[in-house]
């Protein structure tokens, strides 16, 4: 059975996802190749997904440890308190972000979750004394919004976007007995 062309047109965007996802700073002749497809079409799928937001941006992945920070994960837990508009206009601005990366703390990812806990932050610090500065910091804004917050330091990364750590072997360090 043939495909419609809207089934086509899906099928080959997440076939050129993938090679985006697989290396961001992939060229547009090395995914056409891949992809079998001509130089204009990667172009113009790539610049859709652009403009409809489905590819927010690129970045690269960084070894945070060469950069002499440490990432951390901050879980945060809702109080039954509706959250006021104030708060939700912060969190849009992101205004926390930018006023605590003038103190070398520079936030990465930022999920609204279902489960245990309603928020994660990511976000590298010099050191964990700077971490629960964060901690403390939000614990002083959140007037009754925030009930329980849990910090966890990233101790090792295996695996990011995908991407293998080029120095998965320094893994058996934290095994050793």
């Amino acid at each position: 059975m043939a495909k419609s062309s809207f089934e086509q047109i899906e099928l080959d965007e997440k076939r050129i996802l993938g090679e985006l996802i697989k290396n961001a700073n992939k060229s547009i002749n090395d995914i056409a190749k891949s992809c079998h497809f001509s130089r204009l079409k990667v172009w113009r799928i790539i610049n859709n997904l652009e403009k409809n937001h489905t590819i927010w941006g690129y970045t690269a992945i960084v070894d945070e440890e060469k950069l002499g920070k440490k990432t951390y994960v901050m879980l945060m837990k809702r109080s039954n308190k509706p959250t006021s508009k104030e708060i939700i206009d912060n969190i849009i601005n992101r205004e926390l972000p930018k006023t605590l990366k003038k103190f070398g703390i520079e936030f990465t990812h930022s999920f609204l979750l279902n489960g245990d806990y309603d928020w994660m932050l990511l976000f590298n610090a010099n050191n964990v004394i700077d971490a629960k500065t964060v901690v403390e910091t939000f614990h002083k804004i959140d007037k009754g919004y925030i009930s329980d917050i849990k910090l966890i330091e990233k101790l090792f990364t295996v695996e990011n976007c995908g991407v293998i750590n080029p120095n998965i072997n320094k893994l058996n360090e934290f095994f050793k007995i």
